[in-house]
């Protein structure tokens, strides 16, 4: 049987949606705000679960969004330089977990292509002979930070491409933005396998040290060790570490701020990656 009944006036039958307004408020929303309201009410009758409400109330807040409201920061990016070596790569993929990665000149801040994990397989079993990252670069796609979410889905769907630089209106590239964090805009955190793996920010060690990772939050920093470094510049470890040297610190370098001396466990040419800490006795 067909579930559409004619409408009021006899004519088009109406949908499922209309039939749901008019059951539970008399009429279809005239704003947002009615139309959260009906999606309640909806949930609260059964008629929707709280998975779909949720989702629906997300694919709402994500038509407002813009991609500078979702994307990866620039700081936060993980990049290849393009001479890099295939010995260098393997372990970048395997730690990060990641399928794509932009690839930049070391002389310029500038994305020259992107790099596909799966291009450097033939490379493995060749012993990386020919391997030169130039000549495998897939093209990068650029956006700017006020294209809405919703318009960046739509095209991520009639493209199949993945991922998405964004530039400033300087034309500096600001971050990057993926399909992935598109969509957890609307369907909340997506866990995968390597996300699972993922270890604390904070680790303890055997010499009373401990681990921490360069991109853990100032505020969860501050919270576990009670301390007070300031949030307003910086919103992670390693860019306020960076910030107090004025460079990026190099590899077994010690750094010292208030009661707390920090070394520089593992870094590349662009980040800090891992730091060790030792409290300072007073």
């Amino acid at each position: 049987m067909n579930e559409d009944h004619p409408s009021s006036n006899g004519s088009e039958p109406q949908s499922w949606f209309a039939r749901l307004s008019h059951a539970l408020t008399g009429g279809e929303p005239r704003n947002r705000e009615e139309l959260l309201s009906t999606l309640s009410q909806a949930c609260a009758s059964d008629i929707l679960d709280a998975d779909t409400l949720g989702m629906m109330e997300g694919a709402l807040e994500m038509s407002e969004m813009q991609v500078r409201d979702a994307m990866i920061p620039r700081g936060q990016m993980m990049v290849v330089p393009c001479d890099a070596k295939l010995e260098d790569l393997l372990p970048m993929i395997v730690e990060s977990g990641h399928s794509r990665f932009p690839v930049i000149k070391d002389d310029k801040d500038e994305v020259t292509g992107i790099l596909m994990a799966k291009d450097l397989l033939r490379f493995f079993v060749q012993d990386g002979n020919g391997f030169n990252v130039k000549k495998i670069l897939r093209p990068a796609v650029f956006i700017p930070e006020s294209k809405g979410l919703n318009m960046l889905l739509k095209e991520f769907r009639t493209s199949r491409n993945h991922m998405a630089l964004v530039v400033d209106e300087f034309g500096g590239v600001s971050g990057l933005i993926t399909i992935e964090d598109v969509l957890e805009e609307i369907v909340g955190e997506i866990d995968d396998e390597h996300d699972q793996q993922e270890v604390a920010h904070i680790t303890p060690q055997k010499d009373k040290g401990y681990t921490i990772d360069a991109l853990t939050p100032i505020e969860e920093f501050n919270q576990f060790f009670k301390a007070s470094f300031s949030a307003e510049q910086f919103d992670t470890l390693g860019g306020l570490l960076t910030g107090q040297v004025g460079r990026l610190p190099e590899r077994g370098e010690i750094i010292n701020i208030d009661d707390f001396t920090f070394e520089v466990l593992r870094a590349d040419n662009r980040r800090l990656l891992t730091l060790g800490l030792n409290l300072i006795e007073s």
